[in-house]
């Protein structure tokens, strides 16, 4: 048998949308299916969810990555920038959070529904299942990477200079953050006490 479990998160950022920076603020409620009998391999793939909202989403700036030079602006003032594939509705913060969890917990547990709402969003909450079609996330990219990875900046080039623009050197693979599912995670499943794991009822033949 299939565990189904539903969490939900929260988090603020930024989103520049025709010509203008807004401030967001977000409200995901996500289900899943858990589909690996190990606690542990469960326990990771949370907070390798955990940590991507709440360390890369969290005070980053939504954008369509068709506008690099307001990207480079806000990569010169040392903000952290989420390109999207097209302009950051809801909607499309729905899709990519379907495609790029689902990538970063590599079969552990999968994502079939995430609702998404915001402040500017009149209450009207945003639903997108993993069955459903990815509209611009079809097109290979980074929300199809495990890593955290969150944006295509390698493409990003300064418009002064011609050169790719330097970078805080991020975090990209989940061995140093201690998340890998090769080894041993440094997770105390005691304090996570808002992470409920489950077993599976094994099937016994009579």
């Amino acid at each position: 048998m299939t565990a189904r479990i539903k969490k939900s998160f929260s988090f603020q950022a930024g989103v520049y949308f025709n010509e203008h920076f807004y401030l967001n603020y977000y409200t995901v409620s996500i289900y899943f299916n858990i589909e690996t009998e190990s606690i542990l391999e469960q326990g990771v793939a949370m907070e390798r969810i955990s940590y991507f909202i709440n360390n890369n989403l969290e005070s980053s700036v939504f954008i369509n990555q068709t506008n690099p030079s307001q990207i480079e602006k806000y990569i010169d003032a040392s903000i952290k920038v989420c390109t999207l594939p097209a302009d950051p509705f809801d909607q499309i913060i729905a899709i990519m959070l379907v495609k790029k969890l689902n990538a970063i917990m590599e079969g552990r547990m999968i994502i079939t529904d995430v609702s998404v709402t915001s402040l500017s969003s009149d209450d009207i909450h945003c639903l997108h299942s993993i069955e459903e079609n990815h509209g611009p996330f079809n097109e290979l990219g980074w929300w199809d990477e495990s890593s955290p990875k969150y944006n295509s900046l390698k493409s990003i080039k300064s418009a002064k200079s011609k050169k790719l623009v330097k970078l805080v050197r991020p975090i990209n693979n989940w061995e140093d953050l201690n998340l890998s599912f090769t080894s041993k995670p440094e997770i105390d499943l005691q304090e996570r006490s808002e992470v409920v794991f489950l077993n599976f009822d094994k099937k016994t033949d009579r």
